[in-house]
């Protein structure tokens, strides 16, 4: 127990925590605004709260694809920086560029188009629907921009200029939530919405004073996404003219490697592929819980935007370990990859497991945070305790997954966690929820199984050590 409360590498914990801070805090702020957003869509009531529920959950299957290109940047841009190798760095980076925009530029458009096509899949309600429509149309608009920002934060990261995301990150999250107040309840709606939910606040109202706004409701918070997005892109672009940057990866000399290509390929297909599968799995499990009821539906998309206040601090301790992973391969010193490991699944229990204790104690105040419905709060608070007793476990599979990914190996992790998806979360919640009609609290139960079965073979993958030969 000692030896896993304190850390046995202090150099490489210190190099662990340096690199991962600033992506904590900057994912802190993402997930502080990400929670104030559905806040103020949560008091338009529960259709709203599904209709975008599902359209957030939509796009993010369709920027899978790019999150397994982020990855491959990051890993051979953190494997060449251990090389010595700083300019082919900065091709990584070209290259990543150069796919994301072949892929995300058609499916954006496509999104816009044919949102209406799509979403009556997933959401049949006659309220609901037609919102969810208005807000998958316009937000899949921001697609692209979101998907040059996980390239920027790929090499970034890769490269050891995580600071770089905090200054960013919490710069456009407050650009989001200060349009999304406006756009959604305009500017008489907002003085309203401060006086009924934080009237200590209220004086914050004077901030939208200087113009008219009007009141779009979730096509307001679509609209304040694709701002945001783009303002993000453009924060992240100035960084690149940084001395420290701009002369040492020659971000600006413009070059593609077809042989590099191939290789981050070789890293994005298995995971962009398998993020895909699992969105759409995700997508299913709404589309479940909204047979089950309306309410259960918006009751998951509050418990998965609280869930993600536990993991998205985490996620920077992941993208700190698989950065490490690969420089330290790169260097050939492979005991400080495996320490990095280690280190970084202590830091994740750490984080994950003290927000998951909240979870089981308090999980009240924090659905009273989003809503005043008493039914979504008792449904709430079971499903709520359930994620928190897993979390532990989830940190572990979460930091593991990274640390494959970073050594190269993202086929196993990929193919692993699209299984458990499908076949513990989408059937189990099909089969335990709608056909033997237990309801709500079925699904949940379930998510132990998975998070169990995910973390377990995660460690045994890691054991076996067949990921220290990998060369990328």
């Amino acid at each position: 127990m000692f030896r896993f409360l304190f850390p046995q590498d202090k150099e490489i914990s210190k190099e662990v925590f340096k690199l991962a801070f600033p992506v904590i805090v900057s994912n802190l702020s993402r997930v502080l605004m990400s929670m104030v957003d559905v806040a103020m869509v949560g008091r338009l009531g529960a259709e709203a709260l599904a209709a975008t529920g599902m359209g957030a959950m939509l796009l993010w299957g369709a920027l899978s694809l790019v999150l397994g290109i982020r990855t491959a940047v990051q890993t051979l841009a953190s494997r060449r920086l251990g090389q010595k190798l700083d300019h082919e760095a900065g091709t990584a980076f070209h290259n990543g560029l150069l796919m994301a925009t072949i892929y995300a530029l058609p499916v954006s458009l496509a999104g816009w188009l044919w949102a209406k096509d799509i979403i009556p899949f997933f959401i049949q309600d006659s309220i609901a629907t037609p919102l969810a429509v208005d807000y998958t149309s316009i937000i899949f608009l921001s697609l692209l921009f979101s998907a040059y920002s996980f390239i920027f934060q790929g090499f970034y990261t890769g490269v050891e200029k995580t600071k770089i995301h905090m200054s960013v990150t919490v710069t456009s999250n407050l650009i989001n939530v200060y349009l999304n107040a406006g756009l959604i309840y305009g500017s008489e709606g907002i003085q309203r919405f401060f006086f009924e939910t934080a009237p200590s606040f209220s004086f914050l109202s004077s901030l939208w004073g200087w113009t008219t706004f009007p009141a779009l409701g979730v096509k307001g918070a679509a609209i304040a996404t694709v701002i945001a997005s783009t303002w993000m892109t453009l924060h992240y672009f100035s960084f690149l003219f940084s001395k420290q940057i701009k002369y040492r990866f020659a971000v600006f000399s413009f070059s593609t490697d077809k042989s590099m290509m191939k290789r981050q390929l070789k890293l994005a297909l298995p995971q962009g592929i398998q993020e895909a599968v699992i969105a759409v799995g995700w997508s299913v499990f709404y589309k479940i819980m909204g047979m089950i009821g309306l309410i259960e539906l918006a009751t998951t998309e509050l418990l998965f935007t609280i869930m993600h206040a536990s993991f998205m601090p985490a996620l920077g301790v992941g993208q700190a370990c698989s950065t490490l992973v690969s420089k330290y391969m790169g260097e050939k010193k492979i005991e400080k990859s495996e320490s990095s490991i280690k280190e970084s699944i202590r830091l994740s229990v750490y984080i994950m497991g003290t927000m998951g204790l909240s979870f089981i104690l308090v999980p009240e105040y924090y659905l009273f945070l989003f809503t005043d419905d008493p039914e979504i709060i008792r449904l709430g608070v079971f499903g709520l305790r359930m994620i928190g007793a897993v979390q532990f476990l989830d940190a572990i599979g979460f930091t593991l997954w990274f640390a494959l990914s970073g050594a190269g190996n993202t086929l196993f992790p990929a193919m692993v966690e699209s299984c458990l998806t499908w076949g513990v979360i989408v059937l189990g919640s099909y089969v335990f929820g709608v056909q033997m009609e237990l309801g709500f609290k079925a699904p949940w139960m379930l998510f132990p199984v998975y998070m169990g079965l995910f973390a377990g073979i995660m460690v045994w993958k890691i054991r076996q050590g067949d990921w220290k030969e990998i060369e990328v």
